[in-house]
């Protein structure tokens, strides 16, 4: 019972015990140094025979047998005190002033073996003795006072935030898997990341330096590539990660049942790329591959339009775009149909660009609000709608580009089961802007062609995917069954947000079953760890007061992964959950540990990689004769196009009345007497028209 006068009670005994082992000591004194007292008139004829009496009690017979049972009485005295807790005593003192009273306590010893006289021996022998005794009581009752219990051993709570996790490797025909050591209670154990089906898409996320590309990317490169992936690779740092992938397809290409061609595009060095046009006729079935072409374009050159989509000013120049392109598809079945053709047309005067477009009925619908400005003079309106689809193009107005573009080396089918490939496009850290636009176009287009059944199991990796419009949720969300795994390399969701929105990046996060995070800060950090959900951990708390100390102890769910900590990884340290299969069922997803490197290994693997070979020797001069065929066929294509147009509204012979009825010219309808065409908004002009101003 924890009542008042339990604690009388209790306190009572713990004096009556210390008196004890105190009384005990003085007659220990008394009796060994019986001599000293006798001299100095200290004894009595009764003292003498109580003491002779004591005397021949087996604890007096040997000095360290008294001194024993002494403490004995002093260390029972000691267990119960409850003096005032103190976070200031330390242990380390306290043990120091216990060891040196213990020394001088039975130290005291050494005075029977000098002859001493009796008063000396009797001064020395008390004064160890007694500092000793004191030394002991004190160190004894301030050890009482110290708090045993230390909330402070981890203060970052490391572990008790760590969590079993995957210790065994789960492999299969399509799954990529990265060794990890993890902390489970203090103790380092090895884990498994398992991602059994990278077909839910994989996010991998980090800020620069944190180790997404080398401790994460590579891998999956390296693995897919093993186990007969067709690949496409965004190489953001062009070269790197491409030399890679061309000297794993030449370690790996006996894997494959069908042997992959390799394709680069790389618009810095031409020697050492392919030549692919994006906007290939064959692949262009309809209308709506222009528009989604055409969006694509513009949106890459304009990035802020990605959150102005639906906008006047955003849509006018994409539909514009888009009668640019379906005219040149449609035109002697797609001869011309190429971005710089398209890029090249754009630039010729209204007057006979409109008369040319007329002529397609599918882009009629696309340009009439032009011609409809230009009729009625809004000038001002028409440069609006159009000159930022021409600004923005004439930044791709180069040589270089030409050439890559309006090549046809490899169609973008990359997972066509009797032509597989492995597709590396590389990109400028300096041109993100101009390059990122026709990679987006690469992209989007080969989307449109990849996600189809029927076809082989193929990757798409893409480092530092945020430099890049590429609408990837559709075919994250549905490419899964057409075995079409998607990797996306991001900083941060940040960054997402900036380019795509916030809309999409959330889109985004929420549709990649497995994440894999590195280090990251603010809202990323928070996100992260809400995704990683919590487990249940232990609390502690303390209550201090003057006779006692109270701890309690609780279980809470709390983060497994707290924002502050994702905040903090060190390079390689990555926390994140992987998507199981329906037949293939992971218990623990979740994982947080650091992935291992074999850093030697990869250096000397590394130092014998080949080079990437030459493909062509291009020299300026075929850039440039290129450049100026392409500029020379539009011209042509216009001048030829006016000139058919001039000649059909001479010919046209009116049978019919004037005034409005409907004429009737070679088998041609016209609404009355005004021409099917019109240039200047006024109709084709009678006088032959002798050039195009491009």
């Amino acid at each position: 019972m924890n009542t008042g006068e339990d604690a009388r009670g209790l306190r009572k005994i713990l004096d009556m015990t210390r008196l004890i082992s105190l009384v005990i000591l003085c007659m220990h004194v008394y009796i060994y140094g019986y001599q000293a007292f006798w001299q100095w008139s200290l004894s009595t004829l009764i003292t003498d025979r109580l003491f002779f009496n004591f005397a021949q009690l087996e604890m007096f017979r040997h000095p360290l047998l008294t001194k024993a049972v002494v403490l004995l009485f002093l260390g029972i005295s000691l267990i119960g005190v409850k003096g005032k807790k103190s976070e200031a005593l330390k242990l380390k003192p306290i043990l120091i002033r216990i060891t040196i009273g213990l020394m001088l306590y039975f130290s005291s010893g050494f005075c029977f073996l000098f002859h001493f006289r009796p008063d000396v021996f009797v001064c020395f022998y008390l004064l160890f003795l007694g500092t000793g005794y004191l030394l002991l009581l004190k160190g004894g009752a301030e050890l009482s006072r110290l708090i045993k219990v230390s909330l402070k051993k981890d203060i970052f709570n490391s572990e008790n935030e760590t969590f079993p996790q995957e210790e065994r490797l789960l492999e299969n025909e399509y799954s990529f898997n990265l060794p990890t050591k993890y902390h489970l209670k203090g103790e380092v154990r090895d884990g498994w990341i398992n991602c059994v089906n990278p077909f839910r898409s994989i996010l991998v996320s980090g800020s620069g330096g944190a180790g997404k590309t080398y401790f994460v990317i590579r891998h999956i490169i390296d693995q897919q590539i093993k186990k007969g992936f067709c690949l496409f690779l965004y190489d953001f740092k062009f070269d790197d990660l491409t030399k890679m992938a061309y000297n794993k397809l030449l370690k790996y290409q006996g894997n494959y049942k069908v042997t992959p061609s390799f394709y680069i595009i790389n618009f810095e060095d031409l020697n050492r790329t392919h030549r692919c046009n994006p906007l290939d006729p064959q692949a262009m079935e309809d209308i709506t591959d222009a528009t989604e072409a055409s969006r694509t374009i513009m949106l890459g050159l304009n990035r802020d339009w990605l959150k102005k989509q639906g906008d006047f000013f955003v849509e006018s120049p994409i539909n514009f775009l888009t009668a640019m392109i379906w005219y040149l598809r449609k035109y002697e079945n797609g001869k011309y149909c190429t971005l710089p053709h398209v890029i090249e047309l754009m630039q010729a005067d209204y007057d006979p660009l409109f008369a040319v477009l007329q002529q397609q009925e599918e882009i009629k619908v696309l340009i009439n609000p032009f011609i409809s400005a230009l009729q009625n003079n809004a000038q001002a309106q028409l440069e609006g709608q159009i000159a930022s689809a021409k600004i923005g193009l004439a930044r791709l107005a180069s040589p270089q580009l030409y050439y890559v573009l309006t090549g046809n080396d490899f169609t973008l089918d990359i997972n066509n089961p009797d032509e597989p490939k492995i597709v590396c496009m590389g990109n400028n850290p300096q041109k993100i802007d101009t390059y990122g636009a026709v990679i987006s176009l690469y992209v989007n287009r080969m989307l449109k062609q990849i996600n189809k059944k029927g076809k082989s199991k193929c990757s798409l990796i893409f480092d530092e995917y945020p430099t890049l419009v590429a609408n990837l949720i559709t075919t994250i969300s549905t490419g899964r069954s057409n075995l079409i795994s998607c990797t996306l390399g991001i900083q941060s969701i940040e960054q997402v947000k900036k380019e795509y929105g916030a809309e999409q990046a959330e889109i985004i996060l929420g549709i990649c079953a497995n994440i894999i995070s590195g280090q990251v800060s603010g809202d990323s950090a928070k996100k992260f760890a809400e995704t990683f959900g919590k487990i249940m951990q232990d609390r502690q708390s303390m209550s201090i007061n003057s006779s006692d100390t109270s701890i309690s102890k609780s279980t809470q769910m709390d983060y497994a992964v707290p924002a502050s900590k994702i905040a903090t990884f060190s390079s390689g340290e990555f926390a994140g959950i992987v998507a199981d299969s329906p037949n293939e069922k992971i218990k623990l997803k979740m994982f947080h540990g650091e992935i291992q490197n074999d850093h030697e290994a990869i250096a000397r693997e590394e130092a014998g990689y080949l080079p990437i070979p030459i493909l062509a020797g291009v020299t300026g001069i075929d850039v440039e004769e290129n450049y100026k065929r392409v500029k020379k066929e539009v011209a042509d294509l216009v001048r030829s196009e006016l000139k058919k147009i001039e000649e059909m509204n001479k010919e046209s012979l009116p049978d019919g009345d004037q005034s409005g009825g409907v004429v009737r010219t070679r088998g041609r309808k016209v609404k009355g007497n005004r021409p099917s065409v019109k240039v200047n908004g006024r109709g084709v002009k009678k006088e032959p028209i002798k050039s195009v101003s491009m």
